[in-house]
């Protein structure tokens, strides 16, 4: 009985937000953006989450030249789903919007190849991929144990050495992509105007202003002010309430 409850709650949740998608859908294909951003956001008030909706909250944000919320919500979808083509486009149209013009230091040497390699595919994909090699190994062992010719267990014996090295690779792009991820803290600049301090306290020369929709990246957070690094490297001190962290 109590599976049953389970079962119809749990498909009464789904319906309620497929639903309230579709709804913000409606309104989105009517042009009634404020509408479609309500739709959407009580779906996210329900703990339900998505990539779609996310990017179509970014629609329906841009569509209301917000430009902060366009771009956290883009930033979410392709935290769900990275290799998301038309959330990594519309996010170019809406930075376009963005005041602040920040450089982005190119990565050179070992590392830039090893991050270059390792982003190819998120940490799960990684995962999926050496679970896959390891029934390959499974199965060139089973050759090697069950064959009774000498070149063929030759074969076997390289092959499982083969594979064995290739799953160390896809492990640690998995581990390096995993670190990544769990390490890197963007964000977003909601506030119209933020003063960047070189201290975490109030009072004091700023160092530079920030505009709403400007992506940051968080390190460290004291009290009411979080340690924040730009794209060129530039770091200072950033009040809470004026950003929005995207994971």
């Amino acid at each position: 009985m109590k599976n049953i409850l389970y079962i119809l709650l749990l498909s009464t949740q789904v319906f309620f937000a497929q639903n309230g998608f579709e709804k913000g859908n409606a309104y989105y294909a009517k042009g009634k953006y404020t509408e479609a951003v309500a739709a959407y956001e009580s779906i996210l008030k329900d703990n339900k989450q998505s990539s779609e909706l996310y990017f179509n909250l970014g629609n329906a944000y841009y569509k209301l030249n917000q430009v902060a919320p366009s771009i956290y919500n883009y930033e979410k979808a392709l935290v769900l789903n990275p290799n998301d083509k038309e959330s990594v486009n519309n996010l170019k149209f809406a930075q376009k919007r963005t005041i602040d013009e920040i450089k982005v230091i190119p990565k050179v040497g070992f590392g830039k190849l090893l991050r270059d390699f390792t982003e190819i595919y998120h940490y799960n994909t990684w995962g999926w991929v050496s679970v896959g090699l390891a029934t390959f190994f499974l199965l060139f062992f089973m050759g090697y144990y069950f064959s009774q010719k000498t070149l063929s267990k030759r074969i076997f014996f390289f092959g499982m050495f083969a594979v064995v090295f290739v799953i160390f690779i896809t492990l640690s792009a998995a581990i390096i992509e995993k670190s990544h991820f769990d390490t890197e803290k963007p964000a977003i600049i909601f506030a119209e105007m933020a003063n960047v301090k070189p201290e975490p306290r109030d009072g004091g020369k700023p160092l530079f202003a920030l505009h709403e929709g400007t992506k940051v990246y968080v390190f460290e957070t004291i009290g009411k002010w979080k340690k924040i690094q730009l794209t060129d490297g530039t770091e200072g001190w950033i009040e809470s309430s004026a950003i929005k962290e995207v994971k």
